[in-house]
C-alpha cells in the first residue's frame, strides 16, 4: 500500500520473524520511518534498509524500553507484537509459566506505551496497535489456557487505553489473527508432532479448524495493521479486529 504512511515514523517489537517482521516491512513499503525491534539481533539483520533502521530489544526489561523510546522519539505509530504461545490447559499450567506469559504478551505492551504514548498525547496524535489473538475474549481454543487468559488481557488493555485517550488524539486498537504460517507456528506443530502421529498430522490439525481451510499469512495481517495505521481508518478505536480465517465463526 504504497504512500499510505508517509510521513509516520513507526516503532515495532518482535520483528524479526512472523507478523513483526511482515508488518515492518509493509509499513516502510506504505511510506514510514521504521524502527524494527527484536531481542534477536541476527534475525533482525535482515530487514534492515534505507526505511528501516534495527535496533535490538528486551520487551521484559523496563530500562531498557524507556531508553529505546528515548533514543528513537516521537513516533505517530507503536506496534506491539511481542508475545509467546504457551500450550496446556488449566490443569498443565503453572504459576512460573502464567508469570511469564503475563510478562511478555501484557506487561510488554504496558512498557512500550507507557514509554511512547506520552509523546503522542504532547502531539495529540498517535496510533497504538496491539496484537492479541482470536484465542482470548473472543473464543476458547483448547490448550490455550494461559495465552487466551493473557490475550484477552491484551484486549482489555486496548480498550482502556483507547477510552482515556480518545479525546486527545491517540487511536488504540487490538489486532486478533487466527492461526498464521510463522516460526512460532512451526514450534507449535513440532511440539504436537508426538501426539498427533507426525509433523503433517499435526499441521494438518492446526489448518482443519480454520473454516477457510488454510492458514493465515503475515502479510495479511500485516496489510491489516497499515490500514489501521493509516488516516484512512481514523473513526476506528478500541476494537478488537478479527482476521481469523473464519476461526470463530
Amino acid at each position: 500500500m504504497p504512500g499510505q504512511l508517509v510521513g509516520k515514523r513507526a516503532f515495532v517489537t518482535a520483528a524479526a520473524q512472523g507478523i513483526g517482521r511482515a508488518t515492518a516491512l509493509a509499513f516502510a513499503e506504505a511510506g514510514a520511518e521504521v524502527i524494527a525491534t527484536d531481542i534477536n539481533e541476527a534475525r533482525l539483520a535482515g530487514i534492515a534498509s534505507e526505511r528501516v533502521r534495527t535496533a535490538k530489544l528486551d520487551v521484559l526489561d523496563r530500562a531498557a524500553v524507556l531508553a529505546a523510546a528515548e533514543a528513537a522519539g516521537p513516533v505517530d505509530i507503536l506496534f506491539n507484537c511481542a508475545g509467546f504461545v504457551h500450550q496446556g490447559n488449566i490443569l498443565e499450567a503453572t504459576e512460573e509459566e502464567f508469570t511469564f506469559a503475563f510478562d511478555l504478551n501484557v506487561r510488554s505492551m504496558m512498557r512500550t506505551i507507557q514509554a511512547f504514548l506520552p509523546s503522542m498525547l504532547e502531539r495529540r496524535g498517535g496510533v497504538i496497535l496491539n496484537v492479541a489473538s482470536v484465542a482470548s475474549s473472543v473464543k476458547g481454543l483448547p490448550n490455550r489456557a494461559i495465552y487466551g487468559t493473557s490475550k484477552a488481557a491484551v484486549i482489555g488493555l486496548t480498550k482502556s487505553v483507547a477510552t482515556d485517550f480518545v479525546r486527545q488524539g491517540v487511536r488504540c486498537n487490538a489486532i486478533c489473527p487466527g492461526t498464521v504460517e510463522s516460526p512460532s507456528l512451526q514450534d507449535r506443530i513440532a511440539a504436537n508432532a508426538e501426539a498427533a502421529g507426525g509433523l503433517e498430522a499435526a499441521r494438518a490439525a492446526f489448518v482443519a479448524r480454520q473454516a477457510m481451510g488454510r492458514l493465515g499469512r503475515p502479510e495479511e495481517i500485516a496489510a491489516l495493521a497499515v490500514y489501521l495505521a493509516s488516516d484512512a481508518a481514523e473513526f476506528i478505536t478500541g476494537q478488537a479486529v478479527l482476521i481469523d480465517g473464519g476461526i470463530s465463526l
